[in-house]
């Protein structure tokens, strides 16, 4: 459209480009464009952002039909926010949770932030933590991040962050770096959850429409694209040994899946040693089960 009155003919204008990238049909254009609209109406500082630069207002909706997530302010998944003389396509912790679950990658999940006064314990491979707190007390001081899901075999996988893991993420990105207000300085427990998430999703089941999201995070919140987001590995304290009791008491599970079908034996052997070093006898014992 050409000489726009106002910004919610710039959101009119982008219905074609929108049905063309389209990915998931729970979302479609009638809805999303009023939602856009609905969002430039309630802030002032959004709207005159986007009437500043429509293109970057036009690639945040088609972002939103290119990855599948609705700006539905009751589900809380995405947003349309001002970032750097930009309208950005925000996507929340529970939005990234909803497009793997969404993919089939996982069946659930979840994001929790952990205090100076919780108990939280990891109970090893392939089993939930046991984290318990006083939900309605004094809980103290956050200390690290954690997130927990479920994949549709059954499994439990679980990544989680101290509170400096964190912070030398938040140390990558330009958008706190410059001092400005962003989500780091105004939702940061927020943004330790999704960081967390982020992390995570790497050993879940691959997913398009959530790497894509990812990607268009990272490029709005301003990582430094010399500087990969993931810690370096060697950063990382080294894994640990598989003891063998845990071993012997998750092999009938295992074996239980790979004779289904659910899983090979390599497939096995990569979750667990993502997480800890499996000795050469214990992979021998479980690649002989597809012997």
């Amino acid at each position: 459209m050409n000489n726009p009155s106002n910004v919610y003919e710039i959101v009119s204008a982008q219905e074609r480009p929108f049905s063309e990238v389209l990915v998931c049909d729970e979302v479609n254009w009638r809805q999303e464009s009023q939602f856009a609209k609905q969002l430039l109406q309630q802030s002032d500082y959004l709207n005159k952002i986007a009437w500043s630069n429509p293109s970057s207002l036009a690639n945040a909706i088609i972002n939103v039909a290119a990855i599948g997530i609705s700006l539905n302010p009751a589900t809380k998944h995405a947003y349309l926010v001002p970032r750097d003389g930009m309208v950005c396509l925000d996507i929340s912790y529970m939005g990234l949770m909803h497009l793997a679950q969404q993919a089939g990658s996982i069946r659930w999940g979840q994001s929790r932030i952990v205090y100076t006064k919780d108990s939280y314990h990891n109970q090893g491979i392939d089993v939930a933590p046991a984290h318990q707190y006083a939900a309605f007390g004094d809980r103290g001081e956050p200390v690290g991040v954690y997130c927990t899901v479920k994949t549709v075999d059954a499994d439990f996988l679980t990544e989680e962050m101290s509170k400096e893991q964190v912070y030398e993420v938040r140390k990558r990105s330009k958008a706190f770096a410059s001092g400005k207000s962003c989500p780091w300085t105004t939702d940061e427990l927020e943004m330790w959850r999704k960081t967390v998430v982020k992390r995570a999703h790497k050993y879940w089941p691959k997913s398009d429409r959530l790497n894509t999201a990812i990607d268009v995070l990272n490029q709005h919140e301003g990582f430094r694209e010399e500087m990969d987001i993931t810690p370096d590995p060697s950063a990382r304290p080294a894994p640990e040994h598989y003891s063998q009791e845990s071993f012997d008491t998750n092999f009938p599970k295992w074996r239980d899946a790979i004779e289904a079908g659910k899983k090979t034996p390599e497939q096995i052997i990569q979750m667990v040693s993502s997480k800890a070093v499996l000795t050469d006898d214990q992979k021998a014992q479980i690649k002989e089960v597809a012997a």
